[in-house]
């Protein structure tokens, strides 16, 4: 689905009277918190399901540091303690287990639906109700125009998530569903995270490779464009982009320049 489709104030008041509400988790584990928090909340405020009755679940081992933020009258914070972890690969490894279980134990009780993203980004445009739905993917920036063969899976035979081919490429920074398909898709991932860990196998790409292993063999409901979540710091040798929003074209050589598409990432503040 690409920007413009849906007509955006229609599709909010047909959400608003199925009385949809909507969780979104954030993992800001030791250093990333003070990186990347403050402009994630800060930005999706002003930005993420306005309108909707919003729940933010922050995750982290830092809950003494979480910042304060304006909440405006649909919307509250709970925070979630986790343990924290050195290297990235271990928080990502963990993230779907976690997720699985809080959405078991507290956020289908209060949300219809849950989004998880990753916290180096920040909002700069609407991310609205037209992003709902039961089973909801993003295509990735670097990955949605390049021939399948470049495509990023686990080409490990003994991994779990090993893919020879597939249909698209998955970005795992977002991804959202109804809770109970969120629940049953992290529980997959992580069981099949278990099991490389058995085996002695750490995946490529950690969730993101088991995340487009389940949505192979499980097919979204809806599919976000990569306007959704563009990274603008692309790989090298990848096609510059020009958003439909009608701003400014992508330049490799200035990765902060993107402005008016959804989802950035804050690349000014990178976590090394």
């Amino acid at each position: 689905m690409w920007d413009g489709i849906l007509q955006a104030e229609l599709n909010d008041q047909k959400h608003k009277r199925k009385r949809l509400s909507v969780a979104l988790t954030v993992f800001a584990v030791s250093r990333y918190l003070d990186a990347y928090l403050g402009a994630f909340l800060n930005s999706s405020e002003r930005h993420f399901m306005v309108g909707l009755p919003v729940r933010y679940y922050i995750f982290t081992d830092l809950y003494k540091k979480v910042p304060g933020l304006h909440l405006g009258p649909q919307q509250s914070l709970e925070i979630i303690r986790v343990e924290g972890h050195s290297r990235w690969q271990e928080i990502s490894m963990t993230r779907m287990k976690t997720i699985a279980d809080a959405i078991e134990s507290v956020i289908r009780h209060s949300s219809t639906h849950v989004f998880c993203m990753d916290v180096d980004q920040v909002f700069t445009g609407r991310f609205g109700s037209e992003a709902l739905g039961d089973l909801v993917a993003l295509l990735h920036s670097w990955l949605y125009n390049v021939p399948k063969a470049e495509f990023t899976y686990d080409r490990n035979p003994k991994s779990s998530a090993f893919m020879l081919t597939g249909d698209f490429y998955y970005h795992a920074a977002v991804f959202g569903a109804s809770c109970a398909s969120v629940k049953a898709m992290a529980k997959a991932c992580y069981q099949g995270i278990l099991r490389d860990m058995e085996n002695g196998v750490e995946t490529l790409w950690h969730n993101e490779s088991h995340l487009n292993k389940y949505l192979w063999l499980n097919s979204t409901s809806k599919l976000l464009s990569p306007e959704y979540c563009w990274d603008t710091w692309p790989a090298e040798g990848h096609a510059c982009h020009q958003d439909t929003l009608g701003t400014k074209e992508l330049q490799r050589t200035a990765p902060e320049c993107l402005i008016g598409a959804h989802f950035r990432y804050a690349v000014e503040a990178k976590v090394q």
